[in-house]
């Protein structure tokens, strides 16, 4: 049979065969193809990122934080290395929790450091695959351990630290940084930026067993280099003073700024208690904020020095005026101005009323320029506004415009009292009646550079005095009086030190001016002024001739010592003596007044702590008057010993008794009168009286003529005077109010002695005036300021 018809049949399922396989084989082809494409187009990166992480690891390498000099290119703050361990924990394996153990044991020596815990270290290692920190910038030694541990998966890593080679000097105006090299706190934190620099990157190759086949580095920049105006010799001058004067006072904390007041710049800025910002993970919160900058404050007396630079500037007020302080009392709208409790001036000259700090005296000035003038001169010291100096956190403090014053705020104002400054600002304005009358902006920062020290372009800028301004004033500066006024301040600041409250900020070979301040601090509690929270504060200059330093000290809060202790011119005034002198001798400025021994000065200071805390009760000068009159205990002018003695009937009948005697006495005396001759009575007036013997020549008996005997007489009067009667008396004249030469005087014209106690001002007196005592005798007065 033929077979032609079952070939027809073979040839179409060949086909259909071919293109099924064809299909297939093109659907094979575009599947791959398409994958091919989504894994090297769309999932390009992502595996080139996953490739190199396993072939290569790139670091990032910190640049050197900028080293912060001193004026003489001391480093106060630089950079160095250290060793930090890190982990590549799929290298690890299952091996994480004992290693974890392990290098906890090491790395973790401080219990705050919560970074360094096991179960921490654990964490990290579970989190990541390629790299967990495990401790950082450790010491060599724990460095050192770690290495002997010879742990898989752990490696060494260098890393710059910032590290403050003198402590915690200037701590306050450096700051401190966090363990990422960020600035946190002074200088570190308001340049950051410029510190820091651009960092670089390590790029390391390793092959499939993960060893270290090469390496690529970008070279990381560096930051920019600070030259302070601080100087670390004075810094440290300032800071020892200081915290030897908060320790004894026990203050809450104390500022000193020391500023040449011709350029404004700052030499030191001393805060206590301070911080060491090489140990940052064991910082006191309250002990980081820069009082210098940021803490406000009422400056109390030292503000007397705007008001009364104002008043002689722009109301032509002359330091020999006269001015009222009105027994140290003065009532205007309702508010009455207190002086000091011992302080009773009348009528004195304005260069007294600023040495004695009267604020009677300081609130007539004000007043004498009015809100408007006056408020512009306070702005013109500064206050205010931000000084802008190269500190973070600073405050312009506290001012409201005139339009937001009170009735009496004028009064406030001009005794310190409804402002609030800074340290900065108040050594500020010493330094413009200092220099002249120029105001001249603080800063701490002279210059930025590239150069390292060793580098010929980059040379020290020690500080020596100018004693007079720059040719070329910097952006800031203003005048703010006229030269004449601040000679004339100078010669009243140094009157103060001289004669005033400041006596124990006197130097030894240099002449000295300020102003001593004590301002009493709002109680949160009563929202009142505290009686007992005080901030005493001192403001001055030296030498007076040719101002080379201005120094501000201001004493928050002290507490140990009685309550003169506390004051401006007993806290503050010493730690301005002991830095000023210690600074003019390191500057080497000549001497302007004659040196005097140790023990000259310390009886030096010695008086005038006595003077400035002297505070006896008027038993004492009572006590005083007894005992240099070597009264018997009988005497009736022994106070109060006397008084208490007699009871209340006895002074009734002492009182009776003298008034009958003393009627009995005229009777007698008018007799006695009316029968002897012209000139025993001349003679019997003359020498007191009808309780004196008289001896004269009888021009008729040619004799000596005695006149007729009284007996002495004691009487009791109700203000606690007595008055005796020995035979030869006469009253006691008042005191009160005069200086010593004045009452010496009187008391002489009287036929008495003085015996002083203090300087100044008479403010009581034993016996009292009108009491009838015996010539020759003692009188006890005390003189205060």
């Amino acid at each position: 049979m033929p077979q032609s018809p079952r070939k027809a049949l073979t040839a179409p399922i060949r086909r259909v065969r071919f293109v099924y396989v064809a299909m297939a084989f093109c659907a094979w082809v575009l599947v791959i193809t398409l994958r091919l494409g989504w894994l090297q187009i769309v999932r390009h990166g992502e595996f080139v990122d996953r490739a190199s992480r396993q072939q290569s690891r790139t670091f990032e390498v910190a640049p050197r934080r900028g080293v912060l000099y001193d004026r003489n290119l001391r480093e106060l703050a630089m950079t160095v290395l250290v060793d930090s361990v890190y982990a590549v924990p799929s290298e690890i394996g299952d091996n994480r929790a004992n290693d974890a153990a392990l290098l906890a044991e090491v790395v973790h020596t401080d219990p705050l450091d919560h970074f360094t815990t096991q179960q921490q270290i654990l964490a990290r290692l579970d989190a990541s695959k390629n790299f967990a920190w495990v401790a950082r910038k450790l010491d060599p030694e724990t460095s050192k351990r770690v290495k002997e541990l010879n742990l898989k998966g752990i490696y060494i890593q260098k890393e710059f630290k910032r590290f403050y080679p003198n402590g915690d000097l200037a701590a306050h105006v450096l700051g401190y940084v966090g363990t990422d090299d960020d600035g946190l706190g002074g200088l570190e934190q308001e340049f950051d930026d410029e510190l820091h620099g651009t960092s670089g990157h390590m790029l390391t190759a390793l092959d499939a067993k993960r060893h270290v086949r090469g390496s690529e580095e970008s070279d990381p920049m560096p930051g920019e280099n600070l030259v302070l105006s601080i100087d670390a010799n004075i810094q440290y001058m300032a800071e020892r003073a200081l915290d030897a004067q908060v320790a004894k006072t026990k203050a809450l904390h104390g500022t000193v700024v020391v500023q040449d007041p011709h350029t404004g710049q700052i030499l030191a800025l001393a805060v206590s208690p301070r911080f060491n910002p090489n140990d940052s993970r064991h910082l006191d919160a309250d002990s980081l904020t820069d009082l210098a900058v940021s803490d406000v404050y009422e400056p109390g007396s030292t503000f007397k020095l705007v008001t009364y630079s104002a008043a002689l500037d722009g109301a032509g007020v002359e330091p020999t005026d006269m001015v009222d302080c009105q027994g140290g009392s003065m009532t205007m709208y309702g508010r009455t101005l207190h002086d000091d409790k011992s302080d009773h001036y009348g009528v004195i000259t304005v260069k007294q009323a600023l040495e004695h700090s009267s604020d009677v005296g300081a609130a007539k000035m004000a007043l004498k320029l009015g809100p408007d003038k006056f408020y512009s001169y306070i702005k013109g010291f500064g206050f205010g506004d931000r000084t802008h100096i190269e500190l973070p956190s600073e405050t312009r403090g506290l001012l409201q415009p005139p339009k937001k014053w009170g009735s009496t705020s004028i009064l406030s104002m001009a005794i310190g009292q409804e402002i609030g400054v800074t340290p900065v600002q108040l050594v500020s304005m010493v330094s413009t009646i200092a220099n002249g009358g120029e105001y001249m902006a603080p800063h701490v920062l002279l210059q930025s550079t590239d150069e390292m020290k060793g580098d010929p372009r980059l040379k020290p800028a020690s500080f020596h005095p100018s004693f007079q301004l720059p040719a070329t004033l910097p952006d800031g500066s203003r005048r703010v009086i006229k030269e004449l006024t601040a000679a004339k301040m100078r010669a009243m600041m140094q009157g103060i030190v001289v004669e005033g409250t400041g006596k124990l900020a006197a130097l030894n070979g240099y002449s000295s001016a300020g102003k001593t301040g004590t301002a009493e601090k709002i109680d949160p509690a009563t929202r009142t002024y505290s009686h007992t929270k005080l901030v005493a504060s001192f403001a001055g200059f030296a030498p007076v001739s040719a101002p080379a330093i201005a120094i501000a000290v201001v004493i928050d809060t002290p507490t140990a010592g009685g309550e003169a202790a506390h004051y401006g011119g007993a806290a503050s005034a010493p730690v301005f003596a002991e830095v000023a002198q210690q600074v003019l001798e390191y500057l080497g400025v000549p001497h302007d007044q004659p040196l005097k021994t140790e023990k000259q000065m310390q009886v030096a200071k010695q008086e005038a702590a006595k003077e400035d805390t002297q505070d006896e009760a008027p038993e004492d000068l009572n006590a005083m008057f007894e005992a240099v009159n070597s009264l018997p205990a009988d005497d009736p002018l022994r106070q109060p010993a006397n008084a208490a003695a007699m009871k209340q009937n006895e002074v009734a009948d002492a009182a009776a008794d003298a008034a009958a005697e003393q009627r009995a006495a005229a009777q007698r005396q008018a007799s006695a009168k009316a029968s002897l001759p012209e000139k025993v009575l001349a003679a019997f007036h003359a020498n007191g009286g009808t309780t004196s013997v008289i001896l004269v020549a009888d021009a008729d008996a040619n004799k000596p003529l005695e006149a007729p005997k009284i007996q002495p007489q004691v009487q009791a009067r109700g203000n606690g005077a007595v008055v005796v009667d020995p035979g030869k008396r006469v009253a006691v004249p008042s005191m009160l109010g005069s200086g010593l030469r004045e009452a010496v005087e009187s008391a002489g014209h009287a036929g008495l002695r003085l015996e002083p106690l203090g300087s100044g001002l008479a403010r009581e007196q034993v016996p009292a005036a009108g009491t009838m005592v015996p010539v020759g005798t003692e009188i006890v007065v005390r003189f205060t300021r």
